[in-house]
């Protein structure tokens, strides 16, 4: 029971601060850790596009599969 909790205190703490951060590069316009160190990869924009469109296929097929469950 206790591995339970700590597993749900981990996703859900996880999923806030996720969250939070999302709100905050939406205020000053910043990805990453910091202004000053982004430790995002390099990329154009076609790179990021490429990205984003198998990261939003591979989410679409995942709710096909738990749809059909």
């Amino acid at each position: 029971m206790h591995g339970r909790i700590l597993v749900w205190v981990a996703t859900d703490t996880s999923r806030h601060a996720g969250q939070a951060d999302i709100i905050r590069e939406l205020i000053d316009g910043t990805v990453g850790l910091t202004s000053q160190s982004a430790n995002m990869p390099s990329g154009d924009e076609a790179w990021w596009q490429s990205h984003r469109d198998r990261v939003e296929h591979a989410a679409r097929q995942a709710a096909q599969i738990t749809n059909q469950l």
